[in-house]
């Protein structure tokens, strides 16, 4: 290690920047080195080559559905909800997550570009992805990294293999958007250190929030700046902890949103889970996940969209637990021995990891890769000081490190781009996690779903049949083989398969209320309505939430003509999921058929407010009430829009009579 060399000083008694183009020869990391401007171009160039073949992929059924293929308030956007839609997404928890502005980027999404063009999707998470690469090669030339090592830091970050998760799958949205947050105002935070600037705690607040609504994990923002504060200070003062209060108490309120939203889904599990891991074994599963993320930081091997618990707790996790000794002395020998840049390193690692250790156990996996997203940074920008440093030292070795470097980044360059077509789409997903997991019925299930959906039933059949045989899970499985059965039933023999199937789901589990509003439908499509509207109720009764089951049994109730049971269920189905036109209309038409034309007028409005494009047939059915309540202006207009909408089945009487 090189001397340390005295620095002018300014008034104020910070030190001032150096006009060299090398990074500072000590570890206070205090002055900025100066950078060619292609070296972050190179930088951008690299990581988007790496990501090509994630702008390819497809959605998968990995929370893409729920987060927003199925979310209500984004399939079911238009322009004129798009407001109101957007209250109720920041005012609400997506499966456990509270973490509205990425949900509201997918709603955008789905204004401009509907949900058939995913690489639009795929290419925005790599321009926010690219973004961070640039915001990591500016904090690393701020923190005293040379340029070159700023490159390879910045590179480091861009193409890791560990990155693939957070980029390539659309549902990680949110940590490439916390992520250009957060290193965004910790750029802004260490401006702040050296040109002393009020206006950066405005900016570094507001990047703040914004990368807190964008994902809980970004509450570690305060202690990454003390982290910064160590690396950056001649030494650690009170104050490193007083100026950050606003920003801890921040993390604390959306720590206390993001905890209360995952227990009122019922993800947060802090004893017990379904692998009846105690809390005491929990250290040592979160012990296990630190050693794995440090192993995986140098070899990136066997990475898995899932890493599911053990069946029975491994004795290999216990001897995990000896890294905390060490890193403990790997601290304090760091700080004893000046090395500020290895104390912040791990620093910054632990504080942005440690809350992801699943010791209290939110999720179905105890190890994830998108986890490490901000986490490495710490480490990859240590890499290029000391590759940068080294290289200062040792000019005559400069091309050979130069070449040592370039073959990791082309190694890891290469394992991304290939490890992106995992995300080509649900079956190549759940293929790559069967490669390691064979005793885990959840991707045979989700692949399972992704073949049926696509109608490729034989290959479901078979993924059905091996959930099944693993004796886990199994009303779930069977529920989900009874709907191939019923959905892909051409006569009676596929629906008997179906309700086979229901029965025996039904007698595993008799309290879940949607296995019995599905046999009810199965009855249904048998013609016995009777059995079908029994199943309906005692459904509803276990599930009062099962929109769907409301939908179904207002249609028997119509069949039956029993209408005024059929617009109570409707109802119903409306307070739960207010955003589907079809319910809406649907509504309007049970309400004419009660003789209250008045009152359907609303109903069919909200249709059309609704629609996700123009619906003739709803302009039509407005344009019939119109009529019938002699409103003609209001007729007239209607069935003009119907038939610019397309609608080509409208009554010749009807039209003549309105003068068409």
């Amino acid at each position: 290690m090189s001397k340390k060399t005295n620095k002018p000083i300014k008034p104020s008694g910070r030190p001032v920047p150096t006009p060299s183009a090398s990074a500072p020869k000590n570890e206070t990391g205090i002055y900025t080195a100066k950078s060619p401007f292609w070296a972050p171009i190179l930088a951008l160039a690299v990581t988007f080559l790496c990501f090509t073949t994630a702008i390819k992929n497809e959605f998968v059924n990995w929370d893409d559905d729920r987060n927003f293929l199925e979310n209500p308030h984004i399939k079911d956007l238009n322009k004129k909800n798009f407001w109101d839609n957007t209250k109720k997404i920041f005012t609400s928890g997506v499966i456990g997550n509270y973490n509205p502005l990425t949900i509201w980027t997918f709603a955008i999404e789905k204004q401009a570009f509907d949900f058939e063009k995913p690489h639009y999707w795929h290419l925005t998470n790599v321009l926010l992805h690219l973004i961070c690469v640039f915001l990591v090669f500016r904090i690393a030339l701020m923190l005293g990294v040379g340029w070159m090592g700023a490159l390879f830091a910045s590179l480091l970050f861009g193409i890791h293999p560990m990155r693939t998760e957070s980029v390539a799958w659309v549902t990680e949205r949110k940590d490439v958007l916390y992520g250009m947050f957060f290193l965004a105002a910790l750029l802004q935070y260490i401006k702040y250190k050296l040109d002393q600037k009020s206006i950066r705690w405005v900016w570094m607040t507001l990047l703040f929030v914004l990368s807190l609504f964008s994902k809980i994990q970004a509450v570690s923002l305060p202690l990454a700046m003390m982290a910064t504060d160590y690396l950056m200070d001649r030494k650690w003062e009170w104050k490193s902890l007083l100026n950050k209060i606003p920003f801890l108490a921040l993390s604390l309120i959306f720590g206390i949103i993001g905890i209360v939203t995952l227990k009122e889904f019922g993800s947060l599990s802090t004893v017990e889970d379904t692998t009846q891991f105690n809390l005491f074994q929990r250290l040592f599963v979160g012990s296990f996940s630190f050693v794995i993320y440090l192993i995986k930081l140098l070899v990136p091997f066997r990475m898995s969209p899932l890493y599911p618990y053990p069946n029975h707790f491994p004795a290999y996790f216990y001897p995990t637990m000896l890294i905390a000794p060490l890193v403990i002395y790997a601290l304090y020998k760091s700080h004893l021995t000046g090395k500020k840049m290895v104390f912040f390193s791990l620093t910054f690692f632990i504080v942005n990891i440690v809350f992801l250790l699943q010791i209290l156990g939110a999720g179905q996996g105890y190890l994830a890769d998108r986890f490490t997203y901000i986490a490495y940074t710490g480490f990859f920008i240590a890499a290029g000081y000391y590759l940068n440093t080294y290289i200062e030292d040792n000019p005559n070795s400069k091309n050979a490190v130069l070449g040592i470097a370039g073959i990791l980044i082309v190694a890891y360059g290469m394992v991304t781009f290939q490890q992106n077509k995992i995300w080509q789409n649900s079956a190549t997903l759940w293929t790559h996690v069967l490669k390691y997991y064979k005793e885990t019925t959840l991707p045979y299930g989700n692949r399972a779903n992704y073949y049926r959906d696509k109608k490729m039933y034989k290959e479901a059949i078979a993924d059905y049949n091996a959930t099944i045989a693993l004796k886990d899970n199994q009303p779930q499985a069977y529920n989900s083989r009874a709907r191939l059965y019923f959905d892909a039933a051409v006569g009676r023999d596929s629906l008997m398969l179906a309700l086979n199937d229901y029965n025996k789901a039904i007698q595993y589990d008799p309290k879940d209320g949607e296995f019995r509003v599905n046999r009810g439908a199965t009855f249904a499509r048998l013609g016995n309505l009777e059995k079908a509207i029994e199943d309906f109720n005692e459904g509803l009764k276990l599930k009062p939430d099962h929109a769907v089951g409301y939908m179904n049994r207002s249609i028997m109730y119509q069949a039956l003509q029993k209408y005024d049971l059929a617009l109570a269920d409707i109802d119903s189905y409306l307070k739960l999921s207010p955003y589907n036109p079809d319910l809406w209309y649907e509504k309007g038409r049970v309400l004419r058929l009660l003789g209250r034309p008045q009152e359907a007028i609303p109903a069919y409005t909200e249709s059309l407010k609704y629609q996700s494009k123009n619906n003739g047939l709803y302009f039509y059915e407005r344009a019939r009430t119109y009529f019938e309540l002699k409103m003609m202006s209001e007729a007239k207009a209607d069935l003009q829009n119907a038939l610019n909408a397309g609608y080509n089945q409208a009554d010749p009487l009807f039209k003549s009579q309105l003068g068409f």
